[in-house]
């Protein structure tokens, strides 16, 4: 438990510090970093694993919000 509190906030200090194109890897990792962790103690795998599926979901949303407002409210 001790290593998994070290992990989260290692990642929050780096995701604070990153840029805006880190939007979503914080969240994934934090949810990856406790399902990994309660399935057999892979906790940084989740934390890594949740980052990249978080930023894949935050940039496909925002790719959609991007493509409405060219659109128009009618789309």
């Amino acid at each position: 438990m001790k290593s998994l509190t070290i992990a989260l906030a290692a990642l929050m200090i780096v995701g604070g510090a990153g840029s805006a194109s880190a939007k979503g890897c914080l969240k994934g990792a934090v949810v990856g970093g406790v399902a990994g962790h309660f399935a057999h103690h892979h906790a940084l795998l989740g934390a890594a694993v949740g980052c990249a599926v978080g930023h894949h979901y935050a940039h496909k949303h925002e790719m959609q919000r991007r493509a409405a407002l060219r659109h128009g409210p009618g789309y």
